[in-house]
């Protein structure tokens, strides 16, 4: 049984971990807002870009001019698998979900025969693919540094993966991200960026413009630049995930701890109690004696 100066030297460092929780919960909450209006902000932007492409692309599907970014280049045999996680952890399972969604999809590609590379943008998920796929690591881009990203920290990925592919070191690119729906629910997304898939918008009945130049010429300008949005897109979900995620698990903890605080006082006490019982009784025993 601990003794009186163990449990007060637990209470006082289970305090401790509260007030660090607790204020770990309230600097995720004020960067939540931040980065949750960013990726609200930016959700009908790329929505509205993806749908001028698609409505493009659709008007040169199956042609023999069609950009490389759109057509691809007719195999499936290696896939690059850019995985995004977070620099930090202390997130609950924000990681892990993205590190399992891309595993799964890593080991489906090696067992149907495929060449698996993979590039990994945050050391936490790095970290988690390590043991199993180390051998299949291609790249990393450190984001430690940054304070607050921009759209330059997604153009300099989507640089280094078009590079890649101009370069024939793929075929297929998917990207791995926590897509943020609220502060307790983020969803484990994959989405292929290459060859460039886009939905037309046929709200409005059918193509109402004439392209100048032809749309293969503006495609073959606007499809990197679509690669880009869609990265910066998903750093900024990622982004809004990792701190609901953080503020939850910061919230658990800090709940947590308020219960183990409460047990161990309560444990405190009757021990304390016990002791004074004892030495009661020891008094009135000796008094007896004489």
């Amino acid at each position: 049984m601990p003794s009186l100066k163990d449990l007060k030297n637990r209470i006082d460092s289970v305090k401790s971990t509260r007030k660090i929780t607790k204020a770990m919960q309230m600097v995720a909450a004020a960067k939540l807002r931040r980065a949750q209006d960013a990726a609200e902000a930016a959700r009908p932007n790329t929505e509205r870009f993806n749908a001028v492409l698609g409505s493009m692309a659709s008007a040169v599907a199956g042609s023999e001019t069609a950009p490389l970014l759109l057509k691809g280049t007719g195999k499936e045999d290696v896939h690059l698998l850019v995985v995004m996680s977070a620099e930090r952890g202390l997130c609950g399972g924000f990681n892990s979900s993205i590190a399992k969604l891309a595993r799964q999809h890593a080991q489906g590609l090696v067992a149907a025969g495929k060449t698996v590379k993979i590039l990994t943008v945050g050391k936490k998920g790095r970290e988690q693919l390590k043991r199993d796929f180390e051998a299949q690591f291609d790249g990393h881009v450190d984001l430690s540094e940054v304070k607050r990203l921009g759209y330059s920290d997604a153009a300099g990925i989507a640089k280094d993966v078009l590079d890649r592919f101009e370069t024939g070191d793929f075929d297929i690119a998917t990207i791995f991200y926590n897509k943020f729906e609220s502060v307790i629910s983020q969803t484990p997304t994959a989405q292929q960026i290459i060859p460039a898939s886009y939905e037309a918008d046929d709200d409005e009945g059918g193509p109402l413009y004439d392209y100048e130049p032809s749309e293969e010429a503006i495609l073959a300008d606007l499809l990197p630049r679509g690669v880009a949005t869609q990265i910066f897109a998903a750093l900024l979900e990622n982004a809004a995930s990792e701190q609901g995620a953080r503020m939850s698990a910061m919230d658990n903890a800090t709940r947590n701890a308020g219960d183990m605080i409460e047990r161990l006082t309560i444990e405190y006490n009757r021990s304390r109690q016990a002791v004074i019982t004892n030495e009661l009784i020891e008094i009135i025993s000796g008094a007896e004696a004489l």
